[in-house]
């Protein structure tokens, strides 16, 4: 475990050391061993934001800083800390410090700081985490995909759920399926079902072969999406630092969805996530 974690602070150090520079998600997460798919998962998981959302408010603090404290140009500041114009670090500023950039000059403005993190683990009451390890076959499934940030996927993943439920469009959608296509900004979310080879395959949908191989299931029981997203949680930060004989494998996750229950509490859903014996 204790690897794991200083993976994840060498990680955070390599953001704050090059806060001023281009920063690659790919060469961040090789600095905690993972993929860039599962760096944002776990980095979300364990500290409450993107990966994006916390290099943004480091570089926010700084600029506010040095614009109080020296005679820096906006236009430079902007430069420095990432921005392609004045105006769209204007604009972000004013979100985060609610002023201007040129009014962090003024004695007395009011200023945001946001703390460099750093990474600790505490034992507080034991949660219980019902899963078992399965070896499954390759399956393929049928369904409506999407891309999305992973800076607003929280937000936008479920307006696609609620679009789609309107008309279901031939789909019961008994998966929702991450794919990280690209470098861990970006992935593919879809709406599945098992395909059947000689149904026909609804207007709109794709067919993706799902790898055969190790998986890790684990229970979610009660209404949704609470008890998906707190079990989802204690996945990242509970179960894998204590994970022995086991890495993660692929740049995929899957959700298992059961009808409702009667009794929102007694839902049952699932999350499974692909492993090898390391």
């Amino acid at each position: 475990m204790q690897g794991w974690i200083e993976g994840m602070q060498a990680s955070i150090d390599f953001i704050e050391g090059h806060l001023t520079e281009s920063l690659d998600i790919g060469e961040i997460a090789g600095k905690a061993a993972l993929s860039p798919f599962y760096f944002q998962r776990i980095f979300g998981a364990l500290c409450g934001m993107t990966a994006g959302e916390y290099i943004r408010a480091r570089r926010m603090t700084l600029a506010a800083q040095e614009l109080a404290s020296s005679e820096i140009r906006v236009i430079d500041a902007a430069m420095k800390y990432g921005y392609d114009s004045p105006d769209s670090f204007a604009k972000a500023f004013q979100r985060f410090h609610g002023i201007a950039p040129s009014a962090a000059r003024e004695p007395g403005a009011p200023l945001r700081s946001f703390a460099p993190l750093h990474i600790k683990i505490t034992l507080e009451g034991g949660k219980m985490l019902d899963y078992r390890i399965v070896e499954k076959a390759p399956f393929t499934i049928v369904g409506f995909k999407r891309r999305f940030n992973t800076d607003t996927c929280y937000d936008e993943i479920p307006k696609f759920w609620n679009e789609w439920t309107r008309d279901m469009r031939g789909l019961k959608g008994v998966f929702g399926v991450c794919f990280d296509e690209k470098d861990g900004r970006e992935f593919d979310y879809w709406i599945a079902d098992n395909y059947v080879p000689w149904a026909e395959i609804p207007e709109g949908c794709e067919t993706k072969v799902i790898p055969g191989g190790l998986w890790a299931e684990f229970l979610c029981k009660g209404p949704l999406p609470q008890s998906l997203q707190s079990v989802n949680t204690q996945i990242w930060s509970e179960w894998l630092p204590n994970l022995k004989g086991y890495a993660l494998a692929g740049n995929y996750s899957v959700e298992v969805y059961s009808p409702p229950a009667e009794n929102p509490e007694d839902t049952e859903s699932y999350i499974w996530i692909p492993l090898k014996k390391s």
